[in-house]
């Protein structure tokens, strides 16, 4: 592509300009952590408006393919990681090696104790039913990347609580040791803030966005057997959606599914 902005093209310059960025970036001429030029330089490189640059920035660290330093300048990020959300029901260890990626996991804690309420809800047991409970802080490239704590009923899978889980699948053990297949799950997604501890766990400034992402996973049978809170972070991950349509040939129901905040009426996670 040619490194200029073509005046007599139809084309908004801040997209052409934005081409040409990520040409950079595709040909590795710019690597993560590079700092690109600043504003008054690309207005002058590309003899283009200080507007025009501005906006061309804003929407690639929009895109996740630069990232501001206040006082310092602009630099090139890492790629976002993506992950399936709901096409393909795989864990995050699975899912990460069938993209080419080398998951590292450290395990935070292994433990066995009572469930609160809103494990309970989502695990169909009672509250104080014993279940294990493992924190763990897994990384791409030596990176923390995901805060994930899981809970699964321990009369469920008792031998679970002494596995080593820091280089393996949690659910290629269940599966192919214990016996355990998950058939199906639903997952829920929102946008949150970075606490004290999470920001420190997961190498980013407090108060930094993340992507929450609750999960329920059931057996064949529609037992439930695991339950996860999972935190990433929103500067390196992002969720893949597949969507079909098809054909109608009834009626559609058009009966609201979800209350005005736009959550399920069936669900409660508070």
């Amino acid at each position: 592509m040619n490194e200029k902005i073509n005046f007599e093209n139809h084309i908004p310059y801040y997209i052409q300009l934005m081409d040409i960025l990520k040409v950079k970036v595709e040909n590795k001429e710019w690597l993560p952590g590079d700092q690109i030029p600043g504003e008054q330089d690309l207005c002058e490189l590309y003899q283009i408006s200080r507007t025009v640059v501005r906006q061309a920035l804003r929407e690639l660290e929009i895109e996740g393919v630069i990232y501001r330093r206040k006082g310092k300048g602009t630099f090139i990020a890492l790629p976002k990681i993506s992950e399936g959300l709901v096409q393909k029901l795989t864990g995050f260890y699975q899912d990460m090696v069938e993209r080419g990626l080398n998951p590292v996991t450290k395990v935070l804690h292994q433990n066995i104790s009572p469930s609160n309420e809103k494990v309970a809800h989502f695990l169909g047991i009672k509250p104080g039913t014993n279940v294990i409970d493992i924190k763990r802080l897994r990384y791409i490239n030596e990176k923390p990347i995901q805060l994930v704590t899981t809970y699964i009923p321990y009369e469920v899978c008792p031998a679970l609580a002494t596995i080593d889980l820091s280089n393996r699948s949690l659910y290629e053990y269940l599966e192919k040791e214990s016996g355990i297949f998950i058939a199906k799950g639903r997952r829920y997604i929102e946008a949150v803030l970075a606490d004290k501890t999470e920001a420190e766990l997961l190498e980013i400034d407090f108060g930094a966005p993340l992507i929450l992402l609750d999960s329920v996973c059931f057996t064949e049978t529609g037992k439930p057997v695991e339950y996860y809170h999972a935190l990433h972070r929103g500067d390196r991950s992002r969720f893949e959606v597949e969507l079909l349509r098809t054909r109608e040939t009834s009626p559609v129901d058009v009966t609201p599914s979800t209350n005005f905040s736009g959550v399920p009426k069936d669900l409660d996670i508070s």
